[in-house]
C-alpha cells in the first residue's frame, strides 16, 4: 500500500476530477506488483448526494471487453484450433465478410463497418446473430488501416462460440475469469453496482440512461467490473499466467498492428490484437478505454507493471486528465525500485556466444537474458533485437526489423564460428575471412 501523503495526493486528484468533470461518481485504482496499492472512489450511489459509493462497486466496462474476446481467440490460436491468418469462412461459412483474416479483426484493421444500421445498438435491446449477419459489410477505403469496429469483434465473439461449440461469455467464464479469481466480472450488473447517468451540459441534471443485454454485439462492450477484478487483469496482462495464454501469444497483443494516425501530429496510440498500445514520449503502456451509454472506464499498464484502473457512470465529460495524471503522481511521489540484481547460473552455458560480434566493420554486442534469451545492440547505430530460443542454436527475433527473423550459430569443431541472422553474417572479427562470407574477403585491410 502507498503511504499516507501518496494516498492523500492520489484521492485529491480523482476529487478534482469527479468535482471539475461532474461525474455521479468516480472510482480509481494504482496497482503494483499485482496488488491493489491504492484506491478511492468519491461521489454517490443516486447522483444526489444519497449514498456512497466503494471500491467494490461493478461499473459497466465498455470496450475494455474486447481484450477478454482478444484472449479468447489466442486461446483458440494456443490450441490450433484456429489460425490468426485464416480466413473467416474457414470457421463461419457463408459471411459475407468471408475472406477477412482473423488477425484484421483483433487489430482493428479488417475494414469492417463500425457500427451496425439503426437503431442505436447501445441503447436498444440487443439483436440476435441471425439479424446481425446480414448487416456486415466491408467499408473498402478502411481495409489495412485503424479503422475502429464494434461490429468486428460482435464477429469474434460468435467465432469464439462456433468453435468451442458454446456460448462465448460461457467460455471466456470458464477458461478466464475463473482461473483468474474474476468473481465480479459479470455481463449484467450485480450489486452493488453503479447505474448510468447522462450528466446535462448545461444544468446540474442527471437523467438514467438504459441498460440492455447487446447479444450478438455484446463482445464489443458488454461486461462490468469492479477495480479489484480489473487489478487482477492488469496483472494478468503483464504477467501472465499459462493456463490461460501462452506469454508468446499474449506478448503479441502489445505489438502496434494498426496506428491511429491523427494528420499534424505524432501518433500517441496503435491497435494490436485487442489492445491498445499508448505511446508518450516513447514510453509504451498498454490497455484499453471503454464507454457505453451512463459509463467511462480506463484500464493502462506499463512495461514495469504498474497499472492505473478508472470506472465513472457518466456518459460524457470526463477530462482525459486523471489517468496520465494518477501516473505522474506515481512517479513523482512512489517510484518503483528498481529491480534487485542476482546471478543466473542457468546463463553459463550461453557465455560463449555473448560478447562483440560484427556485421560487416559495424560493431555488436550480443548478451543472454533470462529464459535463454538473447538481446543484439548496435555499438552506435544499427539494427537490435531481443531473440527467444527457437531449438537448439536457433533464436527468433521480437523487435522491429527482426521480429520473427531466425538468429542460427554456425559452429565449427563445436565452436560458434558466427552467425546467420536473416542471411547477415555476424563474425567475431570485421569480415572475418573464416566465417563464409557471402561475397568472400578480396585482401587484407589496408
Amino acid at each position: 500500500m502507498f503511504d499516507s501523503e501518496v494516498s492523500r495526493r492520489l484521492g485529491r486528484a480523482l476529487r478534482l476530477e469527479q468535482s471539475r468533470s461532474r461525474a455521479p461518481s468516480l472510482v480509481a485504482g494504482v496497482v503494483r506488483d499485482g496488488t491493489v496499492a491504492w484506491a478511492d472512489a468519491v461521489g454517490s450511489a443516486d447522483g444526489h448526494g444519497n449514498g456512497a459509493v466503494g471500491v467494490d462497486r461493478q461499473y459497466r466496462i465498455g470496450s475494455i471487453t474486447k481484450t477478454f474476446v482478444a484472449v479468447g481467440v489466442l486461446r483458440l490460436v494456443d490450441e490450433g484450433r484456429i489460425d490468426l491468418h485464416d480466413q473467416l469462412d474457414r470457421h463461419l461459412p457463408g459471411m459475407p465478410i468471408g475472406r477477412t483474416l482473423i488477425i484484421d479483426l483483433l487489430a482493428q484493421g479488417s475494414g469492417i463497418r463500425a457500427e451496425t444500421g439503426a437503431p442505436w445498438w447501445e441503447r436498444s435491446a440487443g439483436i440476435d446473430w441471425p439479424a446481425l449477419e446480414p448487416q456486415l459489410a466491408l467499408r473498402p477505403e478502411a481495409r489495412g488501416v485503424f479503422h475502429y469496429s464494434n461490429v468486428g469483434y460482435g464477429v469474434l465473439g460468435r467465432l469464439i462460440s462456433e468453435v468451442r461449440g458454446r456460448p462465448w461469455l460461457d467460455a471466456l467464464t470458464d477458461e478466464i475469469l475463473a482461473p483468474l479469481g474474476m468473481t465480479r466480472t459479470t455481463a449484467r450488473p450485480e450489486p452493488p453496482h453503479a447505474d448510468g447517468y447522462a450528466v446535462h451540459p448545461h444544468a446540474e441534471l442527471i437523467m438514467v440512461e438504459p441498460e440492455h443485454d447487446a447479444d450478438a454485439m455484446a463482445p464489443a462492450g458488454q461486461l462490468w467490473s469492479t477495480v479489484d477484478d480489473l487489478a487482477r487483469w492488469a496483472g494478468f496482462l503483464h504477467a501472465g499466467n499459462p493456463a490461460v495464454l501462452s506469454d508468446e501469444a499474449r506478448l503479441a497483443m502489445r505489438v502496434p498492428r494498426t496506428m491511429i494516425d491523427v494528420p499534424g501530429q505524432p501518433w500517441t496510440s496503435a491497435y494490436g490484437l485487442g489492445l491498445q498500445v499508448f505511446n508518450t514520449d516513447g514510453r509504451r503502456r498498454y490497455g484499453h478505454g471503454g464507454s457505453m451509454p451512463g459509463f467511462q472506464a480506463s484500464l493502462r499498464f506499463d512495461e514495469d507493471g504498474d497499472a492505473v484502473i478508472m470506472l465513472a457512470n457518466t456518459t460524457a465529460g470526463l477530462s482525459g486528465r486523471l489517468v496520465p495524471e494518477l501516473y505522474d503522481l506515481v512517479a513523482e511521489h512512489a517510484p518503483k525500485d528498481p529491480p534487485v540484481w542476482t546471478a543466473d547460473p542457468g546463463q553459463r552455458d550461453l557465455v560463449e556466444l555473448t560478447g562483440t560480434w560484427y556485421w560487416g566493420p559495424a560493431p555488436f554486442e550480443l548478451r543472454t537474458a533470462a529464459d535463454g534469451w538473447l538481446e543484439l545492440s548496435p555499438y552506435g547505430n544499427g539494427r537490435g533485437s531481443r531473440f527467444r530460443p527457437a531449438g537448439p542454436d536457433v533464436w527468433i527475433g521480437l523487435d522491429e526489423y527482426y521480429l520473427g527473423e531466425t538468429l542460427q550459430a554456425i559452429r565449427v569443431d563445436g565452436r560458434v564460428s558466427h552467425w546467420d541472422l536473416a542471411s547477415f553474417r555476424l563474425t567475431r572479427t570485421p569480415y572475418d575471412p573464416a566465417a563464409d562470407l557471402p561475397g568472400g574477403v578480396t585482401g587484407p585491410w589496408t
